[in-house]
């Protein structure tokens, strides 16, 4: 009979996430070699590898990749038995993991955290920026246990809960062309140079979408941070479409100037996106309530 501990699963959990035995090991407050020798031990209980070594790098087989989850479910599962065996009321611990875009975890990480850090001190947010593409990428893999996005999501295995409404604008530095006409139509962007977000990123789309409604122009610039892409057109190489909320700033300070553009639809909603598959316990269960998504 097999006699898998909670320790064994979750050094193959922090592997499995971090990629090598070094890191886990300091994740868990272990040495190098107590990790080594509960991994080691989990697959001889098992009778297979999870892993394959890759340049130096664990990266999970598709047996491993089968397994995290149910780990993962069975460390949710034991820290939550901890926690109703407790007194009435005792306050939620643990490890919260995120997935944010980039105009969510830079410019409403308050919004989205706030409330529920207020809450609950006790529990450990860990928290990762990245486009909407790789966000989800990652909640597929089970390295997050929610996701906060700006773009469209479609995936038979997560859960997509529309949370808050957005607004893109078009900026231009105030001595462009554009800024200082009274009243813009679509022709007058013909061979307008734009500044652009990365493939795979929620804004990017948008903009795409925008300009399939615009005479053709050029883009000058690709980047993969909007606060760069702002810098850019401040400087007065292109136009670009921000998030509202990224460009309060240097609109009020008069840096960038927004475009009247009521013959574009610059309207997008933010969404949580929740794996099917993945255990939900009273943490997460805090959280999708702090944020006003349960049902």
């Amino acid at each position: 009979m097999n006699n898998i501990s909670p320790r064994q699963l979750g050094v193959f959990v922090q592997i499995a996430l971090l990629g090598s035995v070094r890191a886990a090991a300091e994740r868990l407050y272990m040495t190098q070699p107590a990790a080594s020798m509960a991994l080691a031990e989990l697959e001889r209980q098992l009778d297979a590898p999870l892993f394959a070594r890759e340049r130096g790098r664990l990266r999970l087989n598709p047996r491993g990749r089968e397994l995290l989850p149910l780990a993962q479910e069975l460390l949710e599962r034991h820290a939550e038995f901890g926690r109703r065996g407790r007194e009435e009321g005792a306050a939620l611990s643990g490890e919260l993991r995120i997935g944010a875009s980039n105009t969510v975890g830079n410019y409403r990480v308050g919004e989205l955290l706030g409330a529920f850090v207020r809450a609950h001190p006790q529990v450990a947010i860990r928290l990762r920026v990245a486009n909407t593409d790789a966000i989800a990428a990652a909640m597929l893999e089970h390295s997050l246990d929610l996701g906060c996005v700006e773009g469209p999501v479609t995936h038979p295995q997560l859960e997509v809960r529309p949370w808050r409404d957005d607004l893109l604008v078009v900026c231009a530095p105030p001595d462009h062309p554009l800024a200082r006409k009274r009243a813009l139509k679509p022709a007058d962007f013909a061979g307008a140079r734009w500044v652009m977000r990365e493939p795979g990123s929620a804004t990017r789309a948008t903009s795409e979408r925008v300009l399939s409604q615009l005479p053709p122009g050029e883009t000058v610039l690709e980047l993969d941070q909007i606060e760069a892409i702002k810098q850019a057109v401040i400087a007065g190489l292109g136009i670009a479409c921000l998030p509202q909320v990224a460009v309060t700033d240097a609109l009020a300070t008069g840096r960038l100037k927004a475009l009247k553009t009521p013959f574009l639809d610059l309207r997008r909603k933010l969404s949580m996106l929740i794996h099917r598959q993945k255990y939900r316990g009273a943490l997460l269960d805090a959280f999708i309530a702090q944020a006003g998504l349960g049902r």
